[in-house]
């Protein structure tokens, strides 16, 4: 396949597989879930529902006549298909291009089965090159920068984006992460972060690159 967008295509066209009658099925955020919410509007007479990660997606849904239901109201979930900005090769993650990173972060959690849908070029050796995305309260967005720049990051606010949640991002560059699940520890613990784009102690269960699958657990 030559282009990106043919290759998140095929992955999310390849995550529909995963989708089974009756379900009320995880919906991520970004451009490949976009496709597979395209796919999933053909399926929309077998599932219950959806449960969206932003209100972006939960506008798509909706407009390809797919019920959207509150997390709240339908307990643990069967299935999540999502996006990724870099996958390593333990299936850990950095997520939160989008914006939609702590609402990913639950749906995920919600889940049984965790599906990333990638392109080719979302595959890395190491994560970092994308930069970390981390949201914020507001007010400790100056007290988290200084913190992240004492572990050796180069915190950059993402100006003029505030979330769904009504939070900040912070952008953390120059990261080579070696140890996911500990940064994503060591971060969470800082006062005033709501969460971090690192899915490592939740990484993904199946990963569909350029649809193909490339690990499953």
């Amino acid at each position: 396949m030559s282009t990106a967008d043919e290759q998140k295509r095929a992955s999310a066209l390849k995550a529909l597989e995963f989708v089974e009658d009756g379900m009320v099925v995880g919906v991520g955020t970004g451009s490949t879930v976009r496709h597979f919410i395209e796919g999933l509007a053909a399926l929309q007479d077998r599932i219950e529902g959806a449960v969206s990660s932003s209100e972006q997606s939960t506008t798509l849904l909706k407009a390809h006549g797919i019920r959207v239901f509150d997390l709240n109201a339908v307990g643990p979930l069967p299935l999540y298909v999502d996006g990724a900005d870099e996958c390593d090769p333990h299936q850990r993650l950095i997520k939160g291009g989008g914006g939609a990173l702590t609402r990913e972060k639950i749906i995920a959690e919600a889940s049984e089965r965790f599906v990333c849908i990638i392109d080719r070029a979302k595959e890395v050796g190491v994560l970092g090159r994308f930069p970390l995305p981390v949201e914020v309260i507001p007010m400790a967005r100056s007290l988290v920068g200084r913190k992240i720049v004492a572990l050796g990051g180069q915190p950059v606010w993402r100006e003029g984006v505030t979330t769904d949640n009504g939070n900040w991002i912070l952008d953390v560059h120059n990261l080579r992460i070696v140890d996911p699940l500990g940064l994503e520890r060591e971060l969470n613990q800082i006062p005033g972060v709501v969460a971090n784009g690192l899915f490592a102690r939740r990484a993904a269960d199946v990963v569909i690159s350029a649809g193909e699958v490339r690990k499953q657990r």
